[in-house]
């Protein structure tokens, strides 16, 4: 079997077992995380639908990751992840995934879900098959060690990276993700970190205003928001596909979890870059 192996360990999270164990545990107790390590109930509690979870490193974002992923783990094993990231690289098609194969981190290997993925590619021609975009980018990467850790060995995953996250390319690779979901349960993840390198304040303000439209469930306002504040999110595709997917999914209600900045988990809040956790919940 084909394995990816990790392209950012050692540099956005810790490169031996032990260690990044140990950090995402922390994130978790941290005092910006939920404070607690979640357990896994016997019941899922398909209520839950996606996530919006920061992509930094885990010193910078991984307590407000820790949020996100709290209430995931709680809401019940999940046998199949469908991860969205914004590409970074400039490597690869405008948006694409992978089919075959695994991806490794200290923690392990996680399985692609092939016919999951087939399918997603399937239903939009504008996803391509290939690996190019994904060899070297952390955005969907560095959200595999938070899932080992609450489902050891226990899931499956598609990677969609997204050069172009216009409105009507994300709205149609939300209605893929949707309608190829349905019947299995997955769980959505859309990976974005928000304003970067501005002062404090000012990210958090033009940050706010951006996920209130995502509150809102408005697609269309979101990216009119991130257009006319000129708000320098990096994952505003996977952000939008994810809400229009949800919505078709039956989601009802989107709920911000965390907001901070890598001020304040880092210190320095005259240039920082903002991080949320949202859930998306029927």
């Amino acid at each position: 079997m084909k394995t990816r192996p990790p392209a950012q360990a050692g540099t956005f999270y810790p490169d031996t077992e032990g260690a990044l164990r140990t950090k995402i545990h922390n994130c978790f107790l941290h005092p910006l995380g939920p404070r607690s390590i979640p357990s896994i109930p016997g019941a899922l509690d398909d209520r839950l639908v996606a996530i919006v979870v920061p992509h930094a490193g885990y010193d910078y974002s991984g307590p407000v990751a820790a949020n996100s992923y709290y209430s995931l783990a709680t809401s019940g094993l999940r046998e199949s992840v469908i991860i969205l990231g914004p590409n970074h690289t400039g490597y690869g098609s405008g948006v694409s995934t992978m089919t075959d194969g695994q991806w490794a981190t200290p923690l392990g290997e996680v399985p692609l879900d092939k016919p999951l993925a087939s399918s997603i590619a399937k239903l939009s021609g504008l996803i391509d098959v290939e690996e190019e975009a994904h060899r070297r980018e952390h955005s969907i990467e560095v959200q595999l060690p938070f899932l080992q850790f609450i489902y050891p060995r226990r899931f499956q995953f598609v990677p969609i990276c997204m050069m172009l996250q216009d409105l009507e390319t994300s709205v149609e690779i939300g209605d893929a993700i949707a309608k190829a979901s349905a019947e299995t349960g997955a769980m959505l993840i859309a990976s974005s970190d928000w304003t970067h390198y501005e002062p404090h304040e000012s990210a958090k303000k033009k940050d706010m205003e951006a996920i209130k439209a995502v509150l809102e469930m408005d697609e269309k306002k979101f990216q009119n928001t991130i257009e006319d504040n000129h708000v320098s999110a990096c994952g505003y595709g996977p952000v939008t596909a994810v809400t229009h997917a949800s919505k078709v999914l039956g989601a009802r209600q989107a709920k911000l979890l965390s907001y901070q900045t890598s001020g304040d988990t880092a210190g320095d809040k005259s240039s920082v870059v903002g991080y949320a956790a949202i859930a998306f919940t029927k």
